[in-house]
């Protein structure tokens, strides 16, 4: 199924661009790849890069895909769909999209059951992606080993049990970029206060992201001892990780990610609605 495997796309965004980028010439041919957008620049792009076919508008061609990415903003998805539904029979349909229930979006298709909801999160950009994943019970075990694998092309999955997952997932994973920028951001600004230039604090923040996300990686200790190994009592790490506890860092970030999720259901509930 996947070698030939045949993909429409609704949204050629980033994310899509970037899906696209991992899948034509890898899992399947650039020509089996079918994207709808109305920017013909973003086509014309996509085109001319991986040799897909495009169309400014939802056509029969998606009835001869076997799968169905819904990569466009939550918003805008209930009307997308719903011109979708005559060409739905029996694809699997995966959702790249936030906040939207995969109930609603088989009520929207008339009742079909093969659908894939995921979150994944903008490192996929480069490859490094993750994505948490869930199937509705009409996925059949080629179809489910087909969202693996178009996921897998920017990054790592996590499987599901249960949609409602999917909103803690959300707001882990989904937006924690985000909150990596943001302390880059703190980090940098102290640098910048301490007497470093603004390249040096740049090239300082980053790089301990970077090498410190790829030794928690590759040790096969929890992230807490890995924190105990480099905080000796009394020292400067000792010092600043005292101060972000006397500030409630850690409650505040944990306070954070709970309204992250919170927030993602509400999207759910409020773009569910017909």
């Amino acid at each position: 199924m996947q070698g030939n495997l045949k993909i429409g796309f609704i949204g050629g965004g980033n994310m899509a661009s970037a899906l696209i980028g991992g899948l034509a010439g890898k899992l399947t041919a650039g020509a089996n790849i079918h994207v709808v957008d109305p920017n013909a620049d973003a086509l014309q792009k996509l085109q001319s890069t991986f040799g897909v076919t495009t169309s400014p508008q939802i056509d029969a061609a998606l009835a001869q895909c076997e799968v169905i990415v819904l990569s466009v903003k939550p918003q805008q998805m209930k009307d997308v769909v719903q011109q979708l539904r005559p060409h739905v029979s029996k694809q699997l349909v995966l959702s790249i999209a936030a906040g939207i229930r995969a109930v609603d979006l088989s009520r929207w298709l008339g009742g079909h059951a093969a659908i894939v909801r995921t979150m994944p999160n903008t490192p996929a950009l480069i490859g490094k992606g993750i994505t948490g994943m869930v199937a509705m019970d009409g996925v059949s075990d080629a179809q489910r080993n087909a969202a693996d694998a178009i996921m897998r092309a920017v990054g790592a999955t996590v499987w599901l049990d249960n949609e409602s997952l999917i909103d803690p997932v959300t707001a882990v994973s989904g937006s924690g970029p985000a909150y990596v920028f943001y302390f880059i951001e703190a980090m940098q600004q102290a640098a910048q206060e301490m007497g470093l230039t603004a390249e040096q604090g740049n090239q300082l923040a980053i790089e301990t992201f970077v090498g410190a996300a790829q030794l928690a990686a590759n040790s096969t200790d929890p992230v807490s001892v890995l924190r105990e190994r480099v905080t000796s009592k009394g020292g400067t790490t000792y010092a600043a990780l005292t101060s972000m506890d006397g500030s409630g860092v850690k409650d505040a970030i944990v306070k954070a990610l709970k309204a992250a999720a919170a927030r993602g259901k509400e999207l759910g509930e409020e773009f569910g609605k017909d």
